[in-house]
């Protein structure tokens, strides 16, 4: 994935990457697949007008017949993706980890949780999927969810609380579920027909007291430590660490503290007891795994513009560092590799 080619949104100052959705554009245009959907922004699909369903982003399903030769990008959303598989076969990336998904069953993932279609490519069957904005971006904000959600105040705490408390990705749907989303698509297919967006809205309500049922049945444990700042901090860490294009981005400790929604001293606390060392040290560190990774990977390239591309903004300093962090020049470093 090359995040900087993708759509992104923001959160204040914050910046994240979203999913562009050509392979399954092109897919569409192709004829691999058929899709219905309706859509605000950049997903595919037929254009609704902001103010409708509000908070839904996009939704639909697709049918996709026989073995697919393409696969959706990793990627994150600006809300809670629900995703029912209702026949075929399905591989599922979450956070590094593979699902294989098997008709019946229903994915939740959300804003900060990295997840692709498709090991590459995606398998035959019939997808469903519902994107809806709760106004957060990262795991310790507040959920506001639209306002014509109508479940009690206690069973909306109870549904909040279960999706908050727990990652898990992949469940087992209900009959109930099913006949939901079976009701979904119709209102997609015949959107422009009378009272389509009211039978939408009772249908989408029908969902998430399903999705409540089905959690308390299947949940066996709640962690209200996901929902923590040190949660933030730390998948921000695991971005520097596993994200060049993430770690060479120009962070000063303000702009650090502030993608994760807090002060720097909360920000520097929480890093210190993570990976115990300093934000702008651990930052450094990541970049010097990078470079040095690179040095041996492309032997052409000169140290310089290593030093440059993984962040580092003068070559003197990147040779200081490195040779305090590995014990050996970024030379002597690529010469050892060589012999090996």
């Amino acid at each position: 994935m090359k995040p900087s080619s993708n759509p992104v949104y923001y959160a204040g100052q914050a910046r994240y990457e979203i999913d562009r959705c050509d392979p399954q554009v092109r897919a569409v245009g192709q004829g691999k697949i058929e899709m219905h959907a309706l859509t605000k922004g950049h997903y595919p699909g037929t254009q609704i007008d902001r103010h409708v369903l509000a908070g839904v982003n996009s939704i639909g399903f697709w049918n996709a017949g026989g073995s697919q030769d393409w696969g959706l990008d990793p990627h994150r959303n600006e809300g809670i993706e629900i995703c029912f598989l209702e026949t075929g076969l399905m591989p599922f990336t979450v956070d590094r980890r593979r699902f294989d998904l098997r008709a019946g069953s229903f994915t939740i993932t959300r804003p900060w949780q990295l997840h692709k279609l498709g090991v590459p490519n995606i398998g035959p069957g019939r997808l469903h999927w519902l994107i809806l904005d709760v106004g957060v971006r990262r795991p310790n904000q507040d959920w506001r969810w639209p306002r014509w959600v109508s479940l009690i105040p206690g069973d909306l705490k109870e549904l909040t609380r279960k999706l908050r408390h727990n990652e898990n990705p992949v469940w087992q749907s209900t009959p109930a579920i099913a006949q939901i989303f079976r009701g979904l698509s119709q209102c997609i297919i015949h959107w422009e027909d009378p009272h389509s967006e009211s039978r939408m809205i009772v249908h989408l309500n029908h969902l998430l007291l399903g999705i409540l049922e089905a959690l308390t049945e299947q949940q066996t444990r709640e962690n209200p430590e996901l929902t923590s700042r040190q949660r933030t901090v730390e998948l921000f860490l695991r971005e520097v660490e596993q994200n060049p294009a993430i770690s060479r981005e120009l962070w000063t400790i303000d702009r650090m503290a502030e993608r994760c929604g807090m002060g720097v001293t909360a920000f520097s606390k929480y890093c210190r007891q993570l990976v115990n060392a300093g934000p702008v040290e651990y930052l450094n560190q990541c970049r010097l795994e990078f470079a040095a990774r690179r040095l041996r990977a492309e032997p052409p390239a000169s140290i310089t513009e290593i030093a440059f591309q993984c962040g580092f903004n003068a070559s003197q300093y990147f040779a200081t560092r490195f040779h305090r962090h590995f014990g050996c020049s970024p030379r002597e470093f690529r010469r050892r590799g060589k012999a090996e």
